[in-house]
Formats: C-alpha cells, structure tokens, sequence
C-alpha cells in the first residue's frame, strides 16, 4: 500500500511540474513580447494583482473562506517570495537582452541546483545516477556561457542567478510542505510581488533612473507606459497562467 501510494504521489508530482512548466512557457513569451512596451515591474505588478484575484476566487469557489490564507510562518513566506521575486525579476532581465530559448537553456540548471540544494539543506540522499546528473547540468552551462572566452555574455549570468533563487525557492517549499497548502503559498508570493512592484514604482517608475542603452537595464528602470487595450488579453493571460504555474510547482515540490 505504501509503495502504491509513493508512486501516486510521484506521479501527481509529475504531472503537476509538467503542468507549471507549460503555464511558465506561456508566461515567458507573453513578457517577452510585452518587454518591448512596458517595464517589468509594471507588467509583474498587473500580473500579480489579476493573479491574486485568481487565487481567491478559487478558494472561495473552492469553498474556502480567508483562513484557509492564515500562517504562522509569515517570514518563511516572505523569505520564499523575495527568492521567486528575485529568481522573475533576473530571468526577466535576461530575456529583454538575449533569445528566449538561450536563457530557457541556461535556466534548465535549476533542476541540478534543487537537486543540489536538498542534499546539503535537507539531507536527502541522492544515488551515483544524479551525481551524475549534477556534474553533467553544469558542465553544460559551462559550454554555453563560455567565461573568459571572447563570446562570454554578461547577461548570460541572469538566468543562472535566477536557477539559483528557483532552487532556493523550492528548497523552502519542501521544507513548508507540512503546514502550508499550495493555494496559501501562492497567494503570499502574489503579495510579495504586489509590494516588491509598487515600490519599485514608486522609486524607479517615472524613468529618472533609466539606463537605454542596457537592454536588461532599460526593461527594468524605464518610465510606465499607458496600458493599451489590446494589450488587456495578455496581462489576463500573463495573470491566470502565472497563478496556475505557481500552485502547480508549490503542489509538485510538496
């Protein structure tokens, strides 16, 4: 029986971390092409309140209530949240300078990082075959970004810097599994974002700041534009699937 329910388990977890890789597929290229027009904290900002919307209209259709948001560990959210704003906001950065599928290549080096992560944190043990593993994604990394040859790309580091906050990320998921649902850690990243983009707004949103000529600098620090109208669709989309990615990973690493 409880061999059975193992591989249950491992199965939901399966196919919810394939489900959040498609909803973070649609999410990347949305931003992608909104980069072009707007700054990131303010797509991330109208990404997380339509999100958190989401969030709460499925607990409550859930038949939920706000309790079911209640926690006793505020900061071990908090904690968590800054590692996914800080894990967005450089992969982000990274896509605004170089092709989508080149930081979606570099970022795949978060699988080796969690692996990584849960021996020396959480003391699982791991067999010769992910060791293996381990080695095998960083030296791939290694071939890509090339340091200290002349085709080295500064904004290659972006998405590394973003697999390690996503490691870390989903290390404090494991280690939170027990007390919190997936819904509750979702909803406290949407906040986290929320609070993370107005101030951002407030310090950096009129352009003063900006740096043009930076393409990574330039998504982040540039002056809010007008929302356009036919741009509505995609931050609906930008929103739902960003909600729905981040319960299903938080519900996979569980």
């Amino acid at each position: 029986m409880s061999f059975t329910l193992f591989k249950s388990n491992n199965a939901i977890g399966i196919i919810c971390a394939i489900g959040a890789s498609l909803c973070f597929s649609a999410t990347d290229v949305t931003i992608k092409f909104l980069s072009e027009a707007y700054a990131l904290h303010q797509i991330i900002l109208l990404r997380s309140l339509i999100g958190i919307f989401v969030i709460i209209l499925l607990v409550v259709a859930g038949k939920g209530s706000w309790r079911s948001f209640k926690t006793q560990r505020l900061p071990m959210h908090l904690i968590r949240g800054g590692f996914v704003v800080m894990a967005n906001m450089l992969f982000f950065l990274g896509l605004a300078a170089m092709p989508l599928a080149d930081a979606v290549a570099l970022f795949f080096i978060s699988p080796s990082l969690i692996t990584l992560f849960s021996i020396i944190f959480l003391k699982e043990h791991v067999g010769p075959h992910r060791w293996f593993a381990i080695v095998l994604g960083f030296a791939g990394v290694l071939v890509m970004v090339q340091p200290g040859s002349s085709s080295f790309v500064l904004a290659s580091l972006l998405p590394i810097g973003a697999a390690f906050g996503y490691a870390a990320l989903h290390t404090l998921t494991r280690t939170m599994r027990t007390t919190e649902s997936a819904s509750t850690m979702t909803f406290y990243i949407q906040l986290t974002f929320i609070f993370v983009s107005t101030v951002m707004w407030a310090i950096v949103g009129d352009g003063s700041y900006n740096q043009p000529d930076s393409p990574s600098l330039n998504f982040l620090l540039r002056q809010w534009g007008p929302w356009q109208t036919p741009d509505l669709k995609l931050f609906v989309l930008l929103g739902v699937a960003s909600t729905f990615g981040g319960y299903l990973i938080s519900q996979a690493y569980r």
